[in-house]
């Protein structure tokens, strides 16, 4: 029982620095990640990320899928599939960022 609570504070903890750390980004940074998310990602993913030759990036499509699923995603692309990693050029703290937009739908305001 120990161990268990134990864990779970230690996940809780993790989950925090995560989200904090994330809200580190600069103003500047931010506004060169939703560049790159809207001409990058937006060549496979539609330009209003509504879906093409990779899936709809909309947060609806996105609602069951967790930051962390998403991330990784990111970070590691997908097998067999046209999604490449991104993590040559992204830091950890870069693609939580953009998971947290994706889910919220920054990207698709205008």
């Amino acid at each position: 029982m120990l161990n268990t609570k134990r864990s779970i504070s230690l996940i809780i903890i993790a989950l925090f620095s995560l989200a904090a750390s994330a809200n580190n980004l600069s103003l500047e940074r931010q506004q060169q990640i939703t560049h790159l998310v809207k001409q990058d990602c937006g060549s496979c993913h539609g330009m209003t990320l509504k879906g093409g030759l990779g899936t709809p990036l909309l947060p609806q499509d996105l609602a069951q899928k967790s930051v962390e699923f998403i991330t990784f995603t990111i970070l590691n692309g997908r097998l067999s599939t046209a999604m490449p990693p991104w993590q040559d050029i992204l830091t950890r703290q870069e693609a939580i960022w953009i998971a947290e937009q994706l889910k919220r739908g920054t990207f698709n305001e205008k």
